[in-house]
Formats: structure tokens, sequence, C-alpha cells
């Protein structure tokens, strides 16, 4: 992948899941995330790059069983790839800095954005409000 923003990420460095999620676009179980019922305030970051994704005050429970947020950490956090996967067309959440799949964006979320950032856990580290 010469040329490539993941070129920087080593395997080496996240587990089975994290590696299928991120780099493989595969998608964890709903209900089975870390951090689907995950409450502590802080930041939501890539477990690939380190890059602040989503602020936990964005953070709310969508029902759908992936931590769900509605908007990014600013709006160059992410950046959204249309997916033609599975016979559907969906707008794919990637990490801007690394290019890390990270979920999907829809367009059923609370106001004031309208929008459900379903992210999943896999592809996210945390980082305590404390901690800063």
């Amino acid at each position: 992948m010469t040329g490539s923003k993941k070129e920087g990420v080593n395997k080496k460095n996240l587990t089975a899941e994290q590696y299928q999620v991120c780099h493989l676009k595969g998608t964890e179980a709903p209900f089975t995330g870390k951090y689907y019922n995950h409450t502590e305030a802080g930041t939501y970051k890539c477990v690939c790059c380190g890059a602040e994704l989503f602020r936990s005050q964005d953070k709310y429970d969508s029902g759908s069983g992936w931590p769900s947020y509605i908007r990014p950490f600013h709006p160059a956090a992410v950046k959204e790839v249309i997916d033609n996967s599975h016979g559907l067309q969906r707008l794919e959440i990637q990490c801007r800095q690394c290019e890390a799949h990270l979920g999907h964006v829809f367009l059923d979320g609370p106001q004031p954005t309208g929008l459900r950032y379903c992210i999943n856990s896999a592809a996210l580290i945390f980082e305590h409000e404390s901690s800063k």
C-alpha cells in the first residue's frame, strides 16, 4: 500500500478484532462493544493513530447496539466514503488521519444534528477527561 496513510499503522499493536474492524471493514456484534454502555466523561480516539474522534458529551444511546454520537470531535476528524457493500448504499466513516474504518453515519439521529454516527468500539480508545 505504497503512499497510503495506513502505512504507519503497526498490525502488531492491534487485537485481531481491532484489525478486522479498522482495516478489513468488519463490524463487531451489536451490544458487545466495550464502549456501548460507557458513560464516563472524556474523548474517544482512533485506536490506530490516536486522533480525537468523538466527545462523550455527544454520545447517546441509540438502541442500535453500537456507541452512537451526534457529531464528530470536529468536522475534519472523520471522512465519509460511499459504501455499497451488502446490497445497501451507506456512508462509511473513516478516521481522516489514518483512514481506519470506524462505522457508518445515518440520518436518523436526534437533534440538533439529526445524525447517528454508529461506531465500532473496537475502533476506539478512550481518554478520561481527568487525564488530559
